[in-house]
């Protein structure tokens, strides 16, 4: 195996940055699951992708679009009707959907090597998200387990309720160090740890 190097790492400083004095209300971080994959259902199709997401990652989705689930070290969310983004700590996920995903049900694709994950939590996570997306980060309106797509002026991003005050935000890795930076600063008035 491989190691694939962080984009993040030249501006990657772990410890307490900003206004901390009073204590860090957000934590950033730099998750790397070993497999990204992103899912997309065939019209009428969809009942039988999310068979197979539940049958090779032992998580069942709640119905609908939209919904998600993390547990073990996996995740999958909804971000699109019939659209679903997978993470795994393992690598290999993009050759077991490929064995699951037949040609007839949807399309599988790995985007392992093109998406940096991005954690973002604590108790101000949603208000210094909200200064980037025009979305209802509330918990009623974004439970967990759900997700959007979005967009930061031209980044593009995936954003996961992970927890009740975190997110797992997917972004393309040749932007991930810039919005890596903005995300800092964003969070520099409240406090901010980088672990």
């Amino acid at each position: 195996m491989v190691e694939r190097l962080s984009p993040l790492e030249p501006d990657f400083h772990p410890g307490s940055h900003g206004n901390f004095e009073h204590g860090v209300d957000v934590i950033l971080t730099e998750t790397r699951p070993g497999s990204i994959v992103q899912l997309a259902a065939w019209p009428g199709e969809e009942k039988k992708l999310i068979a197979a997401i539940r049958a090779v990652t032992g998580l069942a989705l709640p119905d609908g679009a939209g919904g998600g689930i993390s547990s073990g070290g996996k995740s999958v969310f909804g971000f699109a009707p019939g659209k679903f983004t997978v993470a795994d700590d393992a690598e290999g996920l993009a050759e077991a959907f490929a064995k699951a995903v037949g040609p007839a049900i949807g399309t599988v694709t790995d985007l392992s090597h093109g998406r940096t994950v991005i954690r973002i939590a604590g108790p101000k996570a949603e208000w210094v998200l909200a200064k980037f997306f025009a979305i209802d980060f509330a918990l009623p309106a974004f439970p967990v387990g759900s997700g959007r797509s979005t967009a930061h002026h031209d980044v593009f991003a995936q954003i996961h309720r992970s927890g009740t005050d975190q997110f797992d935000i997917h972004v393309f890795r040749s932007f991930a160090r810039s919005f890596w930076k903005a995300l800092c600063h964003a969070s520099e008035e409240v406090g901010y740890e980088v672990q």
